[in-house]
């Protein structure tokens, strides 16, 4: 199926049976023990970015796009150190999950909550993250994904993604026989020399990488900035 399709699939899924299973991911309540393990990863995945950007001691100084941001799990904190957040989710029901969440913690105007695609995402920002959406691109599709956001990033483009290795293609096309009640959308792994040429292309280059591997989850994250 061609981009637009994915596309399609991910805002319906997210709107229904994904919303509620990624809001109990995200959240703080019981869940079985394969969505602890994801919920696990993921929060390994934000507290190591958040801590690049603490080391860096310049938050309260930065825009910030946080695209594809889910519920605001990066969004939040980033807003509660000092930093002007933009977040933006194909998911309206993520979307107003994320607001409720900020409100909840006090904060009525930082993040700013938007429904909008990633490929209408404009203007300018010191720093876009994107974390963990690559997975519902395919290769030729995530490229062009991230020639956009790079084009809105004035200092610098965070991505992670599901890296393609032998091990993990095995075991997703072993996935694939099981799908039962709980099978999601397409989820596309990719080559990380390809999404560094990708970077490099941009004028981007690669400064601080990390990797987050559980039973489950598995997610490369690279900070790529601009070169003088």
């Amino acid at each position: 199926m061609n981009g637009v399709d994915d596309k399609t699939e991910v805002r319906e899924y997210f709107n229904a049976t994904g919303f509620d299973r990624w809001k109990r991911i995200y959240g703080d309540g019981e869940v079985n023990k394969v969505q602890l393990d994801i919920r696990t990863g993921h929060q390994q995945t934000v507290d190591t970015l958040l801590d690049w950007f603490k080391a860096d001691e310049n938050l309260a100084d930065l825009t910030i796009c946080d695209a594809g941001c889910g519920v605001g799990s990066l969004s939040i904190p980033l807003a509660q150190a000092g930093a002007t957040v933009f977040s933006s989710d194909i998911s309206e029901k993520m979307v107003e999950e994320g607001k409720e969440r900020a409100i909840a913690l006090g904060l009525k105007d930082n993040p700013t909550f938007v429904v909008q695609d990633l490929e209408t995402l404009s203007g300018k920002y010191h720093t876009v993250v994107c974390l963990d959406v690559l997975i519902h691109y395919p290769t030729e599709q995530a490229a062009d994904m991230i020639k956009h956001l790079a084009s809105l990033a004035e200092n610098r483009l965070i991505l992670s993604f599901a890296p393609k290795t032998c091990l993990l293609v095995i075991l997703k096309r072993i996935g694939e026989f099981f799908p039962g009640p709980s099978k999601t959308t397409r989820a596309y792994q990719h080559r990380e020399k390809d999404i560094v040429k990708v970077l490099e292309d941009c004028g981007l280059k690669v400064k601080r990488t990390a990797m987050t591997s559980t039973k489950f989850y598995f997610s490369r994250m690279l900070e790529a900035v601009r070169e003088e």
